[in-house]
C-alpha cells in the first residue's frame, strides 16, 4: 500500500465525456478480455466503461486510498457487469507471480515519471499472450498548465510510447484518437491560452467534437489526435 494521494479534479470532470469514453471502448474492446488489470483506476470511470461483462475478472488498482474507497462505493451502489477486486496501491503491491490476459493504463502512464521501470515491472505480470494497453494525452508541444495542475510529467507521441514499451514486447497496434480535438487543443494552447476546461467546455468536445473525430479519424489513417494508444503483447 503506497500514501500516494491524487493532485487535480479532472476525473470528475471526465465522469460527463460519455461520448469520448464510448469511442475509445470501441477500439479497446476486443483486446480487453480474461483476467484484467487496470492500474490508476480512480474512482472507477473508466472501469465502468471498458468492463462490458465479457472478462473472467477485474482488478482495479488506485494509489490513493481515498480514490479506492470511491470506487468500492460506487461498486457497491451500481454493480459493474464483472465485480470489480479493488486494491489500493500498484504494480508493487500485486500477488508476485499473478498473472492477467490484459494489462490497461488508461491516462495514467503521464502521472507515473519513472514510465519505463513501471512498464518493465508491469510486464511480469502478463500472461503468454496477454496485451498491454496505453491510452495516454498526446504530443508535448500541446503540454499546459493543465497538464501540469493534474500531475502529468508529460505527453507521448506514438514514437516516444513506443520507446518506453520493453523491448521483449510485440507491437498490436500503435495509433491516435481524435484528430479535431487535437486541431481544437491547438487553438486553445497557442491561441486562446485557456486554463483548466470547464465542465461546458468538456461537454461541447464530448458532444461536437468527439463525433466529428470519430468520422475523421479513419479518413486520416488514425495518424495524430489528442490521445495516442499503444497496445503490446508478451510473445506467446
Amino acid at each position: 500500500m503506497t500514501d500516494y494521494e491524487y493532485v487535480g479534479e479532472e476525473l470528475d470532470l471526465f465522469q460527463h465525456a460519455v461520448n469520448w469514453k464510448a469511442y475509445f471502448h470501441s477500439r479497446l474492446a476486443p483486446h480487453i478480455r480474461g483476467e484484467v488489470l487496470e492500474l490508476g483506476a480512480g474512482i472507477g470511470g473508466t472501469t465502468r466503461t471498458l468492463c462490458d461483462g465479457n472478462q473472467a475478472s477485474w482488478l482495479c488498482a488506485e494509489p490513493d486510498g481515498g480514490m479506492a474507497e470511491r470506487l468500492r462505493a460506487a461498486a457497491r451502489e451500481d454493480p459493474f457487469p464483472v465485480e470489480p477486486e479493488v486494491l489500493t496501491g500498484g504494480v508493487a503491491d500485486l500477488e508476485p507471480g499473478r498473472l492477467f490476459d490484459s494489462v490497461l493504463y488508461i491516462d495514467v502512464l503521464e502521472h507515473i515519471e519513472d514510465d519505463r521501470g513501471e512498464l518493465e515491472r508491469v510486464k511480469l505480470h502478463l500472461k503468454p499472450g496477454g496485451k498491454l494497453i496505453v491510452l495516454s494525452p498526446a504530443f508535448q508541444f500541446l503540454f499546459s498548465p493543465f497538464d501540469a495542475a493534474v500531475g502529468h510529467h508529460r505527453r507521448y507521441t506514438a514514437r516516444t510510447l513506443a520507446a518506453v514499451m520493453p523491448s521483449d514486447l510485440e507491437r498490436v497496434r500503435l495509433f491516435y484518437l481524435d484528430s479535431v480535438g487535437m486541431l481544437t487543443s491547438l487553438v486553445n494552447r497557442f491561441l486562446l491560452k485557456q486554463g483548466t476546461p470547464g465542465l461546458d467546455q468538456i461537454r461541447l468536445w464530448d458532444r461536437v467534437i468527439v463525433r466529428v473525430s470519430r468520422f475523421v479519424d479513419p479518413l486520416t489513417f488514425y495518424s495524430f489526435g489528442r490521445s495516442v494508444i499503444g497496445i503490446y503483447r508478451r510473445p506467446s
